[in-house]
């Protein structure tokens, strides 16, 4: 065939290019065939239609192109001497690719086996030879448009990876600074356990995120009483642990001078002031000096330890428990509201007087709240058995106890809220020696 015929094939082919195609997907084509006749005829007809062709004589130089240009589509003969077209197919499919490069087979084939071993050899589609310029033309553009879709969609793919690479680097700063935050909010407990001589506090205080709004702790008053308070703000996160790091500053028990539960009478010398007055001070900041929505239960606590009197402020937190040396446990305080609900809201102190072996419990919503599966709570009446079960644990064992009884009761790894408590333990004035 002369080249005066190849181009009336090409004109009998159609002149205008494939809408879209050569614009958008497909602009490099490759045609591989060992028949040059078909190859020229082919390559006109892309050329013609806006197509970039290179053309290769066999399997193994289309390889070597594809070494140095990267293609769009492949048209590539079925049978061909040497490697064939299934062997190239899958010869430059099993290739790490930086794009999908379409590929369709040039076959007389046209049995079912026979295409579906085309197509797991990494074929896309088939054109049946002789070549219609027309049912070619349509192939292409069929290829364009999913070429044009898996392009968009990788790059939203990239678009995505990346977001959340980044995303992943945020989410391990924010990670990291969570950590330290929490660190930090549990070095505002400086410790665990305090011995007075006539009695030991313990203190538990584990949150159920990173942060929390749980806080206990102690100070000194003076020489015989100390103060006690377990807060437990609303809510959960940072903001909540926020406002707990402002309120521990308020009840520090290293800056006395700053704790607003105590008066200086003195150079080193404090006196601790009315409860009711200092839970009237705190409400009215909550709502008066700082802009937020939260509040905070809380009990507030008064203990001469030369007389075991305990002065009790309960607002809105759990009810206080007293376990008796007999084992006996009973709850005491009024209840009351939250701190910083309501404006001038009502307070109450109560009075409860421990004997030596008697102990004090203030615990927080995270232990009375706690549900089991069926989502029925601890309450007070669990808490109580608790006590009762562990009442030869004391300190920090008692609270491992705790713990341990929690996690059986709701059979969740995590718990649900923040989990905090003071243990008061009473040993009483030491006895003069008998004579």
């Amino acid at each position: 065939m002369d080249i005066e015929s190849i181009h009336d094939l090409v004109d009998a082919a159609g002149s205008a290019p494939t809408p879209g195609a050569a614009a958008d997907a497909i602009e490099r084509v490759l045609v591989v065939d060992d028949s040059t006749l078909q190859r020229r005829i082919l390559t006109a007809m892309l050329r013609r239609w806006g197509f970039d062709v290179s053309e290769a004589p066999s399997g193994e130089a289309a390889l070597a192109l594809c070494d140095v240009h990267a293609f769009d589509l492949i048209i590539c003969d079925w049978m061909m001497p040497g490697m064939s077209g299934l062997d190239f197919c899958r010869a430059f499919r099993a290739r790490r690719q930086d794009r999908y490069v379409y590929f369709i087979l040039l076959t007389s084939k046209s049995e079912k086996d026979e295409v579906a071993k085309g197509l797991e050899s990494g074929a896309d589609d088939f054109v049946t030879k002789p070549v219609s310029g027309e049912e070619l033309r349509a192939r292409i553009a069929a290829a364009a448009r999913i070429m044009k879709n898996e392009r968009e969609l990788s790059e939203k793919n990239r678009t995505i990876t990346r977001a959340y690479a980044e995303i992943k680097a945020l989410y391990a700063a924010v990670d990291r600074d969570l950590n330290e935050a929490r660190k930090l909010q549990h070095s505002l407990l400086r410790d665990r356990h305090a011995d007075f001589g006539t009695a030991t506090a313990s203190f538990l205080l584990r949150s159920c995120g990173h942060v929390g709004g749980d806080l206990v702790g102690h100070f000194r008053i003076d020489g015989a009483r100390i103060g006690l308070f377990a807060l437990d703000v609303s809510g959960h996160g940072i903001a909540s642990a926020l406002l707990t790091a402002r309120l521990a500053g308020y009840l520090s028990g290293s800056a006395r001078d700053q704790n607003i539960a105590l008066r200086r009478t003195g150079p080193d010398s404090f006196v601790a002031r009315d409860l009711v007055e200092v839970a009237g001070e705190l409400n009215e900041m909550m709502l008066s000096d700082l802009d937020t929505e939260h509040y905070f239960t809380m009990v507030l606590a008064h203990a001469d330890l030369a007389t075991g009197r305990v002065d009790l402020l309960q607002a809105g937190h759990p009810y206080p428990m007293v376990q008796r040396a007999t084992g006996e446990v009973e709850l005491v305080g009024q209840g009351g509201l939250p701190i910083g609900l309501v404006p001038d809201a009502p307070f109450e102190v109560c009075t409860v007087r421990l004997a030596p072996g008697d102990r004090l419990l203030l615990a927080s919503d995270g232990i009375t709240e706690c549900a089991d599966e069926t989502g029925q709570m601890l309450g007070e009446d669990g808490l109580t058995g608790f006590l009762k079960a562990s009442a030869d644990l004391g300190g920090e064992a008692f609270f491992q106890a705790l713990l341990w009884d929690l996690a059986a009761f709701t059979t969740c790894e995590e718990m649900a809220d923040d989990v905090s408590g003071i243990l008061l333990e009473y040993r009483g004035p030491p006895q003069p020696p008998r004579r």
